[in-house]
């Protein structure tokens, strides 16, 4: 007779005694059209939080369970991921994950062949003795370009332009993996992603 083995218990196992449940946590995976101006924060005591842009469609609790998956700064807009599943947004910011991230970057100056050869060999950074993994960029028109990064250094697509001395005058980021930003969010407005859209059932 073969044994049953029994199933690991997680953070979301329903767990009951004595017809008492004590604990029942649901996972959460939310997708998020951040605003420029919102930052990727928790708590903040000067700017709204994309916890903040949530309102009333989620529950306190739920709320207070949320981490940002991949952080945008303040002045970049686009997709933000959140959810309560640690094991979900460790394997999408994991370097070994090697998960792609698409922006779309618009220039104060032209751009020219040169930056897509230049940002497929990757870029070195004296401060931090590195150099950049290889980045895709393609020319969407003279003054806007999208960028595909296999990494998420501090400022990085600014400090790479800055290279060309041209500066970046607004950057939204498009997808993370297989996430891509529902068009039909309007800027501030988020969404559950379903399990099917998450391969998990």
């Amino acid at each position: 007779m073969q044994a049953i083995l029994p199933k690991p218990v997680n953070k979301f196992s329903v767990i009951s005694l004595d017809n008492t449940i004590i604990q029942q946590q649901t996972p959460l995976y939310i997708m998020l059209h951040k605003p420029v101006g919102v930052v990727c924060a928790t708590k903040d005591d000067k700017h709204n939080t994309v916890i903040d842009l949530l309102g009333a469609s989620f529950t306190g609790d739920e709320k207070a369970s949320l981490h940002i998956v991949g952080r945008l700064d303040l002045n970049t807009s686009g997709l933000v991921l959140l959810t309560n599943d640690s094991r979900w947004s460790e394997y999408l910011t994991s370097p070994l994950s090697k998960v792609p991230k698409q922006y779309i970057v618009t220039l104060k100056n032209p751009l020219t062949e040169d930056y897509i050869q230049a940002f497929s060999q990757g870029m070195y950074f004296a401060f931090e003795d590195i150099t950049t993994k290889p980045a895709t960029l393609k020319i969407i028109s003279p003054y806007q370009a999208e960028v595909t990064l296999m990494e998420g250094r501090y400022h990085q697509i600014k400090r790479m332009f800055g290279r060309f001395n041209n500066p970046v005058i607004a950057l939204h980021r498009i997808s993370i993996g297989n996430y891509v930003l529902d068009e039909s969010l309007r800027v501030g407005e988020s969404r559950t992603i379903s399990l099917i859209d998450l391969n998990l059932v």
